[in-house]
């Protein structure tokens, strides 16, 4: 049998922890997080037990400041999840040019930096499209790195969104891939069921985080209309206005469905105008622990410290933009058989 190495990590732009989550799930130590952002520590050492949330900008990290965190490993691991949305689909056509991508650079100078053992980078696909992406991809060629990538679909790995993810592994050890997706699939109903009603802009007695933006007198009007998987077309004509006849976005003010998979968890899940983020009964738009679990967080997962309030707007920026914990999860289990292969 072999030898148990020490694997360790450190995430970077690591947010309320989902990737750390995930690897740790996978049996990976995750000794470190960095991020800008002061309100997610409490969150993100909450719930990742001896993981240091590390408040600093990307761009004054060297890597030689986080060589403490990878003290007495076998195998240094270094991943992480630059913001998305100046590459996403939703915001493409405002999109400036290269200089946008400053934080993938950062990730590549800090590889250049360490030559950490293995790395992992997890994004949107139309990261792909751009010089940045080849950048990243000769950086790696260029220090020996065996490498891959694929679009990884989500609802493939047991995930129930339809979220799509970029998901690029590198090893100096030998070959790495990711591994083959699963047969069971997951839906809605298969997170969502058991949580209790809530009713329009309440709070859960049980959960704080089990709450949801309350809907105004007018949309609480259209998703009493609203059918499970269908649009704003299900409406009587005077719910209609000529902004939605204009969209080309079809899904909003929509509700789920309980026997299919959610659609994207965005960073706008709160809010039911904005996709198809109606909870599949219930007249109103999901709630932050729903989205949460739809993003594979456990249900114990913490979002608030005592009885301090959920703030929503802001969770549901920190949710949508998280890895995965099953994909990451999917990403540490790579990771690992790729050492003992």
């Amino acid at each position: 049998m072999a030898v148990r190495k020490k694997i360790y990590a450190v995430d970077l732009f690591c947010g309320i922890g989902g990737l750390t989550h995930g690897l740790k799930k996978s049996g990976i130590r995750v000794n470190a997080g960095v991020d800008i952002e002061k309100s997610c520590k409490y969150i993100y050492e909450k719930n990742n037990k001896n993981a240091k949330y590390i408040e600093k900008d990307i761009r004054e990290i060297k890597f030689g400041d986080l060589l403490k965190y990878y003290t007495g490993a076998d195998i240094k691991v270094l991943v992480g999840c630059a913001p998305c949305q100046p590459f996403s689909s939703h915001t493409r056509r405002t999109f400036s040019g290269e200089k946008d991508f400053s934080l993938v650079k950062e990730f590549i100078r800090l590889i250049k930096e360490g030559k950490p053992d293995i790395i992992s980078m997890e994004n949107v696909p139309g990261l792909m499209r751009y010089k940045v992406f080849n950048e990243f991809i000769e950086t790696l060629d260029d220090l020996g790195y065996k490498h891959c990538h694929e679009i990884v679909s989500c609802f493939e790995y047991g995930i129930p969104q339809k979220r799509k993810r970029l998901v690029l592994l590198a090893s100096k050890l030998g070959n790495i891939s990711l591994v083959a997706p699963i047969k069971k699939r997951a839906v809605v109903a298969d997170y969502l069921k058991q949580l209790p009603q809530i009713d329009n802009g309440q709070q859960s007695s049980d959960d704080s985080a089990h709450v949801a933006i309350r809907l105004t007198d007018m949309n609480l009007e259209r998703i009493k209309q609203s059918k499970p998987g269908g649009t704003w077309k299900d409406w009587e004509a005077q719910m209609i206005c000529k902004c939605h006849e204009d969209s080309y976005y079809p899904a909003s003010y929509g509700r789920m469905q309980w026997d299919a998979p959610a659609p994207t968890i965005t960073t706008q899940f709160c809010y039911y105008s904005t996709g198809r983020f109606g909870h599949p009964e219930q007249n109103r738009a999901i709630s932050v622990r729903e989205a949460a679990l739809l993003q594979t967080f456990p249900n114990t997962y913490k979002f608030s410290q005592g009885n301090k309030p959920i703030v929503v707007r802001e969770m549901a920026k920190y949710i949508g933009n998280a890895v995965p914990v099953k994909l990451a999860e999917v990403i540490g289990t790579s990771i690992i058989k790729s050492v003992y292969a």
